[in-house]
């Protein structure tokens, strides 16, 4: 049925860049930076507030981005993202603002343009490329939480206008140089000009019309999934109240362990679909974005990442695993073929479907010519027009009588549903039960 309030607003729906973002269902996020060559573990807080001693150390003799591409591929990612800069404010690429870049190396004569690489492997390799640009903090120039250290005076001011300014440059560089971008992603957000930071935002619209921003105080895209366990709990709505994720109105955002971005709000204003993130390096404990020494034994297993897999893009998510290039500057032979076990796992368990079907209304049945075992089910909703769906249940024929096999609220994008035993079955139906307006289904699957 259709649910009295269904028209009390009109249904937000998403852009054509959070569509493709969605339909990727898996990106890449790649962190490289000058630490990474020095040997020792990654230090968080060191790293944000102590410069890099000699940044030649930066000397990747194996340097290969089309490896790095290549490995993600192997489990299936649409989208990959480079860390442009990252905590020490070291820029992976020729700047004309910051002189803390590439130029700056022996390593190529001073003449290496790494996010130059990566974007051309990408367009390669048939991947939509993506910038991170980190300008929250910055060990070289001692900025801290996107502001210089405040005493008040003008000496201040005059170094806060002039990293303003440079980030503002940077963002131009990086926007205007490299093509069609998929997403740009401030880490820690933009703090706008009315926080006292850079005013990235027109920039990003001049340059980037169809992109995926994320994220600062004036808009957001996409939204951070409450967790680095690259994992949201169900139900995930694609919607929410705000159009700026979790950089304002913190008191309401942070409540209950972030209990908002983690679900969504069915009644929200905004498409703003959750992602999921999490390093490849971060089982037992660990949490390795970037890479570092003897860390093997830390790469997730098979059953971990489908785990993953099955509770962020199967909870109407998109999961980004953060990958780690290392001294040499490949990814490790580990790292790599556990990304290709995680491709083939994905495909081994939801590539083939015993049967599907698609269509508009509230019934959808799907029937067998013998008893047959079934024990997970994909749903989709073509979200071009929003999503509709409030409730659903799945009922099984087994042994002539319908049974009830599973229910939820939220379908999204895509909706996985597992059994905890098998059944034997000899038909399915998918029923709506309350939705905002007439349910369009664009998948329905059983394995």
């Amino acid at each position: 049925m259709v649910s009295v309030f269904a028209q009390k607003k009109e249904m937000p729906v998403p852009t054509p860049a959070q569509l493709v973002w969605q339909d990727a269902e898996l990106t890449a996020v790649f962190h490289y930076d000058l630490h990474v060559f020095d040997g020792k573990k990654y230090n968080q807080a060191y790293n944000r507030t102590t410069p890099i001693p000699d940044i030649n150390i930066f000397n990747p003799e194996q340097y290969d981005t089309d490896q790095w591409i290549r490995s993600a591929k192997g489990m299936g990612a649409q989208i990959a993202i480079i860390t442009a800069t990252h905590e020490t404010g070291f820029a992976l690429y020729q700047s004309e603002v910051n002189p803390y870049c590439m130029k700056a190396l022996k390593w190529k004569d001073g003449k290496g343009d790494i996010v130059r690489d990566f974007v051309n492997s990408c367009r390669k390799y048939g991947v939509k490329p993506g910038i991170y640009i980190g300008i929250r903090w910055n060990s070289f120039l001692g900025v801290y939480d996107f502001m210089m250290p405040k005493d008040g005076s003008k000496f201040q001011q005059n170094r806060q206008d002039f990293y303003n300014k440079m980030c503002e440059g940077m963002t131009e560089e990086l926007m205007s140089r490299y093509g069609d971008l998929a997403i740009v992603w401030y880490d820690g957000g933009g703090h706008g000009p009315e926080l006292g930071g850079a005013d990235i935002l027109p920039i990003v619209e001049k340059y980037q019309k169809n992109i995926i921003f994320y994220h600062n105080s004036q808009r957001a895209d996409i939204r951070w999934g409450g967790s680095e366990s690259g994992t949201v709990p169900y139900p995930c709505w694609g919607t929410y109240p705000f159009p700026y994720s979790h950089s304002r109105n913190k008191e309401v955002v942070n409540k209950n362990n972030f209990q908002l971005l983690k679900n969504g709000d069915p009644e929200g204003e905004y498409y703003m679909p959750a992602m999921s993130d999490a390093p490849l390096r971060g089982y037992k404990g660990r949490h390795e974005w970037f890479w570092e020494p003897g860390d093997e034994a830390h790469v997730f297993p098979i059953e971990n990442l489908m785990g993953m897999y099955e509770k962020s893009v199967g909870h109407n998510s998109t999961l980004i695993l953060g990958l780690t290039p290392d001294d040499r500057g490949l990814i490790p032979s580990g790292d790599s073929l556990r990304l290709t076990e995680f491709g083939d796992a994905i495909k081994a368990e939801y590539g083939n479907p015993l049967k599907s079907t698609s269509g508009e209304g509230n019934k959808y049945e799907i029937k067998f010519k013998s008893s047959t075992e079934v024990s997970r089910f994909i749903i989709q909703e073509d979200i071009r027009y929003g999503e509709r769906v409030r409730s659903y249940v799945i009922e099984g024929k087994v042994n002539g009588k319908w049974t009830v096999l599973c229910e939820g609220s939220c379908i999204g994008h895509k909706r996985i549903a597992k059994l905890d035993e098998p059944v034997n079955v000899s038909a399915v139906c998918l029923k709506i039960n309350d939705s905002l307006d007439k349910p369009l289904v664009k998948n329905f699957s059983l394995f």
